[in-house]
């Protein structure tokens, strides 16, 4: 009857602890999608692949682990933002507003950042395969040392 117990305890405690720890809010995914909308918004661990986020307003959002993949951000502001683990994999970012915004480990292979202001921007340990930065603004951005040419 113990071993019994103690099993049911060891199983409950490895399932509680691979359940995901994003708590994004449901109500801030709501008003994002219906009013573009989102400023300071909690959408940790959302799901907004494939969505057309055109111009939306996400200044301080916290986005971190978000699945951005193949997202329509263009002209998007999204200074401050949170952005750390995300997969921003094919995301069209054209011309967008990623002032301090930490994208720090985030995915953005295949990504276009055509013209996207990127100033002071953490692109610490992002993937950064097959990128589009054409007319985007570096200025004072953190780069993976692979993309500064640098060797480790």
């Amino acid at each position: 009857m113990k071993a019994t117990l103690l099993k049911i305890a060891a199983l409950s405690i490895t399932l509680l602890s691979a359940t995901p720890a994003f708590a994004q809010n449901p109500a801030h995914l709501n008003q994002l999608i219906e009013t573009n909308l989102c400023a300071a918004c909690n959408l940790a661990g959302a799901d907004l692949s494939g969505a057309h986020l055109i111009g939306a307003d996400l200044r301080n959002a916290d986005l971190s682990g978000a699945n951005l993949q193949d997202v329509n951000l263009e002209g998007a502001d999204l200074t401050g933002a949170n952005l750390q683990g995300a997969n921003l994999q094919g995301a069209f970012i054209n011309s967008a507003t990623l002032t301090r915004t930490n994208l720090e480990g985030v995915n953005l292979t295949d990504a276009n950042l055509s013209f996207a202001d990127l100033s002071d921007a953490d692109l610490t340990a992002a993937n950064l395969s097959n990128i589009n930065l054409v007319g985007a603004n570096l200025q004072d951005t953190v780069m993976p040392k692979e993309m500064l040419g640098l060797v480790q």
